[in-house]
């Protein structure tokens, strides 16, 4: 099993930052891909950004340019930090991590964003 426990949400005003932390334990080795996924009142789950285990990363069209993912595998740790934040971004962000040789994704418990204008 694989558990992620996110943590560094919180209210921010527009044009603002944060980062938030995203820590895997358990049978990490699994992982391969992890990412952020954001979900807002009334709307769909969407990817933020992702990023391959070897540091390759993929963002949403929406946050490029302001959010940067990264990794560190030695902490087994994915960072997002999200810079010159909008009121758009506010939403629940979800910690996700992608396992070796398919299966289920394994899902953090959700951290809010709040961005105030």
């Amino acid at each position: 099993q694989v558990q992620l426990v996110e943590s560094g949400g919180g209210l921010v005003q527009a044009g603002g930052s944060l980062r938030l932390s995203c820590a895997a334990s358990g049978s990490v080795f699994r992982i391969s891909a992890m990412g952020w996924y954001r979900q807002a009142p009334g709307k769909q789950r969407e990817l933020v950004a992702a990023m391959t285990r070897t540091g390759i990363p993929n963002y949403a069209d929406s946050v490029t340019g302001r959010f940067t993912i990264s990794r560190d595998n030695a902490k087994n740790t994915v960072y997002l930090q999200m810079n010159r934040l909008q009121p758009e971004d506010t939403a629940a962000y979800y910690c996700n991590a992608h396992p070796y040789l398919g299966g289920t994704d394994y899902w953090g418990q959700g951290t809010q964003v709040t961005v105030s204008s």
